[in-house]
Order: C-alpha cells, then structure tokens, then sequence
C-alpha cells in the first residue's frame, strides 16, 4: 500500500536525451524525374489527343511496374514519379497510328520527350523489299474476306493449273454417270 502512494515523476516527451525505438527505419523516397512526353503527327506535326501513353521504368533490374495516361489537347503526357537514374521505356498507341515504343535511360531532373506518330505501314519482310511500302490495308474497321459459295452453299475454290476450264477436278471433262459432284465423296 506504502508503494502506491510514493510520488511518481511524470515524464515530458523532452526529457529523454535518447530517442526512442519505433520499429521500422524512415527510409526517404527515391528522387524522381519530371517526364513530359509530347505526341505529334508524322505528316503535319499537329498534337494528337487521347493517345495512350505507356511507362515502364526499370531501375538496378527491378520492374517498378507501369503506368498509363492519355494526351491532353496539346499532345502532352506529363509525369513526375519515374525514379532518377531508371531506364524507362515508353510505349504510345494512338488510333489510325502505328504503335510506337522507345527505351530512354533518364538522368536528369526534367526531361521533355518529342514522340512522333506514322501512319501504319506493309509488315517488313525477309523475302520482299518492302522500304516505304503503306500498308495494303486502309485505317479503320476491315471486313473480312469471306469466299463465296455456289449454289448449293459450297465455296468456290479457284481452280489451278491445266484444269483451270475443265470444271473437274482431275481435268477430265467427263464424269460418269451416278458420280457425285466436285467435292464430294463418291458413294459406296
């Protein structure tokens, strides 16, 4: 009973000189760059708007993930949270455009990017000298190719070789009789 009736020292927050533990270090957050992409078109220089703008930032090895903004008005995507010193690749699609993607290494506090867009062009191939080629197909909704059909709802494949006019598939004109017609099973 005497124990709880001896004075006790209230202590201030200042009293301590030592600091008390709290767990966990504070660690700062890394220093970031200001990024500002500009988008324009290729073949009159004007802003293109709502266009997707991709950031993938790699730093020491490590994916520190991605974002996504579109343009504004202006043509300009603005971020101010990629880490100095990350490489960063920068991916943009923009409709009636062909997608664009370029790896930059930022090291610097403020970094303007000038991204300009084409118009989609024939696929590049091994086989065939396509340099400066356009595309075969027009921008926008392409309808597929559908074959066409005879009369019966057969399609109409076109024929090849010496036996283009013949209208048999073996070149001979003539069938016999109670065979069935081209594309079908003869009977047993």
């Amino acid at each position: 009973m005497f124990a709880s009736l001896a004075p006790v020292r209230a202590r201030a927050q200042d009293d301590n000189n030592q600091p008390e533990k709290h767990g966990r270090k504070y660690k700062a957050p890394p220093d970031t760059s200001h990024i500002e992409v500009t988008v324009i078109k290729g073949f009159n220089k004007k802003p293109i708007a709502n266009a997707a703008v991709v950031f993938h930032p790699t730093k020491d090895g490590i994916d520190e993930g991605h974002l996504e903004m579109k343009t504004d008005p202006d043509g300009k995507a603005v971020i101010d949270v990629i880490p100095t010193g990350s490489s960063l690749r920068i991916q943009v699609i923009a409709d009636g455009f062909s997608t664009f993607a370029d790896d930059y290494v930022v090291k610097e506090a403020s970094r303007k990017i000038l991204i300009t867009m084409v118009r989609p062009r024939a696929q590049v191939s091994t086989y065939i000298d396509n340099n400066g080629k356009p595309a075969e197909l027009q921008p926008g909704i392409q309808q597929p190719v559908r074959p066409k059909l005879d009369s019966s709802g057969h399609p109409i494949t076109p024929a090849t070789g010496s036996s283009a006019g013949s209208g048999s598939p073996s070149g001979s004109g003539s069938q016999t009789s109670g065979s069935p017609t081209s594309g079908t099973k003869p009977q047993q």
